[in-house]
């Protein structure tokens, strides 16, 4: 088995039954960083059979855009060693760095150049059949017209 030690990756964490993705990402930076923050978009979905820490189930590891609405960092010390803000080109290109979050870093880099409307995963939320009870849909974004099927 390898484990990855010392490496640079984004927080995470589990979700709590019954929490949604965007919160769960919320909840879990703030948690580590201490750092207030925003959903805002999907930007990938890992999926990984056979993950040791995965309780014996496939491991589903989604990856969020957030925006920060407070930056100074007080990191959690019992999941943490070390805990800054980081240069996207530097940590794409680091070699203490895990591949996805390499990866991740290259994503996030090519959303600031090309627009976020190229990468983003948006929600919305729509009423399921059982009353009462909502639903979250995650594609990309449609056009406004395509949306409120103005032009069909």
């Amino acid at each position: 088995m390898h484990k990855t030690t010392n490496a640079w990756k984004f927080p995470g964490g589990l979700s709590e039954p019954g929490e949604d993705i965007g919160n769960t990402a919320v909840r879990e930076i703030f948690e580590e960083t201490g750092i207030k923050s925003e959903f805002k978009s999907l930007l990938s979905i890992r999926q990984q059979h056979r993950h040791p820490g995965a309780f014996g189930k496939s491991d589903m590891y989604i990856i969020c855009r957030l925006e920060p609405s407070s930056f100074n960092i007080r990191f959690c010390q019992q999941e943490c060693l070390r805990c800054e803000w980081m240069d996207l080109a530097e940590l794409a290109k680091s070699k203490e760095a895990t591949p996805i979050t390499s990866n991740i870093a290259r994503l996030l880099l090519y959303g600031y150049r090309e627009g976020f409307d190229k990468i983003d995963i948006t929600m919305r939320e729509f009423p399921a059949v059982y009353t009462g009870l909502f639903y979250k849909l995650y594609h990309r974004e449609l056009p406004e017209n395509d949306r409120n099927m103005t032009n069909l």
